[in-house]
């Protein structure tokens, strides 16, 4: 029964039909909406960034591409798109609205395209005006502007890709490191979407079963009970918590690593931002209290993201100005996934004993700075000797912040959440899964089924299935134009 969708009548009974030919009717009705809203249904954007470049591209898609392709570009041949072997580039003349460029072409028939629709491609020099009057003719010609994330829509639509997938694609495009790229392409590579793809299918044969059981109860067929169906709740459960528990790891790839940089005064903070970045991006004197605003700057350590915040010293001052800063520096605490608590002597000071303090139950590295001048020490645990002015250990701090980082976190390959869309759609259905699971002794298996049938819900939210237009709305007006 693993192509049973479950859902609801007035009636309060289920009826059951497949996932996806409820999710292809759905589609068939929104196309069928926007078509009556828009007579003109055949697309149209550039799909690289507008300024000069070696190429340009810009992409059609739907019913009337070809045709529209035909009255503006012709093959070296004498040929029309219409004619062209399908994926395969033609060279030939584009005939704009005031100029003719020498551009190549491909056409996509449906549905073998990225839409499931007909396309047409076009590879032009990559100049502005250039880029700009081509799609200028093909709106001339019948096509209207796509709006933001219009393509991919139209390919989810269609049945080319999961919603998770799609969303992979955004995550991909958008990526500041190579953590986030990668974690982009497993949810670009169904990973997401198959998790949660299966555990639709087993809440609908759980359904299934439990309607089975009471629409016909004359039958003679084993009819499921509560200690199974709890079993299986509880391993799908427990399947979905697995895969929640990536979600710290996704929120550090997604937002990068938090890291303080605190310290008394003229300890040297700012010069170790600076020797870590490789940027002369905070100002540094021999003047004590230089830094008295928190400066940031940005470190990829083996693809992950670290955000560095170099801080005002932490010192008792008279100065207004200041005692702002030492309070920012005190606040960042609290955001901070990593400090690094800069000294430049093992001896500890007030000043020192104070940040020791803030430090409690908080990750960190003790840096010993200006070990140039101060020599070797004895050092205590999780401390390490560094001369930001040498660059002296510097690398050695970078894997240090990369191990503490990392520890206890699978960083690179299987399934890793990054996406707040999802964790909040997984951790609702196993909400759902986990009332359906509580509520098994006190009630009746068709009263947990509304239970069941919310987590199935919120597992659509992933895949696609019962998800709403309001939802896709927001997810593909993410995107840029001509994706």
């Amino acid at each position: 029964m693993t192509n049973l969708h479950p859902t609801r009548h007035t009636g309060g009974a289920f009826i059951f039909i497949n996932p996806q030919l409820t999710n292809y009717i759905v589609c068939i009705i929104i196309q069928t909406m926007e078509k009556i809203m828009n007579t003109n249904n055949t697309i149209v954007a550039i799909s690289t960034p507008l300024s000069s470049g070696a190429i340009s591209i810009v992409r059609m898609s739907g019913d009337d591409a070809i045709n529209i392709a035909d009255k503006v570009f012709v093959g070296k041949t004498g040929k029309t798109p219409s004619s062209f072997t399908p994926r395969m580039l033609t060279l030939g003349t584009f005939n704009a609205v005031d100029f003719k460029e020498q551009a190549l072409c491909v056409v996509f028939k449906n549905p073998n395209s990225f839409t499931g629709e007909d396309m047409v491609e076009f590879q032009c020099h990559g100049g502005v005006l250039i880029t700009k009057g081509i799609l200028a003719s093909c709106v001339k010609n019948g096509a209207r502007l796509a709006t933001a994330g219009e393509f991919t829509k139209r390919a989810f639509m269609n049945g080319k890709m999961a919603l998770a997938d799609a969303e992979g694609m955004m995550d991909m495009i958008n990526a500041q490191s190579d953590a986030e790229i990668r974690a982009g392409f497993n949810l670009l590579s169904g990973e997401l979407s198959k998790t949660a793809f299966k555990a639709q299918e087993e809440l609908t044969d759980i359904l299934a079963e439990i309607e089975v059981s009471f629409d016909y109860p004359e039958e003679t067929i084993e009819y499921i009970t509560k200690s199974n169906a709890k079993e299986r709740l509880v391993d799908l459960y427990n399947k979905i918590e697995k895969v929640l528990a990536s979600s710290s790891t996704g929120k550090m790839i997604r937002d990068g690593v938090n890291v303080v940089i605190l310290g008394k005064p003229n300890v040297g903070k700012s010069s170790l931002l600076n020797a870590l970045i490789k940027d002369e991006k905070a100002i540094v004197t021999p003047i004590a209290g230089t830094t008295r605003d928190i400066i940031e700057g940005t470190l990829s350590i083996n693809g992950l993201r670290f955000n560095l915040y170099d801080t005002a010293g932490i010192h008792e001052t008279d100065d207004q100005v200041e005692k702002i800063g030492v309070d920012k520096a005190k606040n960042t605490i609290a955001s901070a996934d990593i400090i690094l608590f800069v000294k430049d002597s093992e001896e500890d000071t007030a000043e020192d004993l104070e940040i020791k303090n803030l430090l409690k139950d908080r990750k960190h590295i003790i840096i010993i700075n200006k070990s140039d001048k101060t020599g070797n020490f004895s050092t205590e645990e999780n401390t390490l000797r560094v001369s930001a002015l040498e660059n002296k250990n510097v690398d050695k701090l970078a894997d240090k912040l990369y191990e503490l980082a990392s520890e206890n976190k699978e960083m690179s390959g299987g399934l890793i959440l990054a996406n707040q869309r999802h964790i909040d759609a997984l951790t609702r259905a196993n909400g759902h899964l986990l009332d359906a699971i509580s509520s098994m002794e006190a009630f009746s298996l068709d009263i947990v089924t509304i239970d069941i049938n919310l987590a199935y819900s919120a597992l659509g939210e992933i895949t696609g299935n019962t998800t709403n237009e309001e939802i896709l709305d927001a997810i593909f007006s993410k995107f840029c134009l001509g994706k």
